[in-house]
C-alpha cells in the first residue's frame, strides 16, 4: 500500500488551490482505506499517473479524513472519480471501471 503516497494527496484545504485552480486538467479519486474497490483500482490510477505525467495531474482524495469536498461535488459512493478541467467538472465515474474507460474519460480532457 505504501504507493498511495506516490501521487497528490488533496484535501478539503487545498481542493481549490490543487484541482479547481490547476492549469491541467486534474483526475480526483474520492476513496477511503477501508473501500475494497478503491484498493483495486489503485494500480490503475497510479499506471495513469505515470501514463498522462505533466498532461493530466492525478490526485487522490480520502472522504473520511475531508466530508467536505466530496458532499459538495455529491459523491455517495465511491470510488468515485471526477474529472476537472478549468475549475469545472468535466466527466465523472463511480465504482471500479476497466483501465481503458478511465484512460478514455482522461483523453476526453486533453
Amino acid at each position: 500500500m505504501a504507493s498511495e503516497s506516490d501521487l497528490l494527496q488533496v484535501s478539503d484545504k487545498n481542493f481549490t488551490s490543487e484541482v479547481l485552480q490547476s492549469g491541467l486538467p486534474v483526475l480526483v479519486d474520492f476513496w477511503a482505506t477501508w473501500c475494497g474497490p478503491c484498493r483495486a483500482i489503485a494500480p490503475l490510477i497510479e499506471d495513469l499517473a505515470k501514463e498522462f505525467f505533466g498532461r493530466v495531474k492525478i490526485t487522490k482524495l480520502n472522504v473520511d479524513e475531508n466530508p467536505s469536498t466530496p458532499g459538495q461535488y455529491g459523491v455517495r459512493g465511491i470510488p468515485t472519480l471526477i474529472l476537472f478541467k478549468e475549475g469545472k467538472v468535466l466527466d465523472q465515474i463511480v465504482g471500479s471501471v476497466p483501465k481503458a474507460r478511465l484512460k478514455a474519460m482522461i483523453e476526453k480532457a486533453l
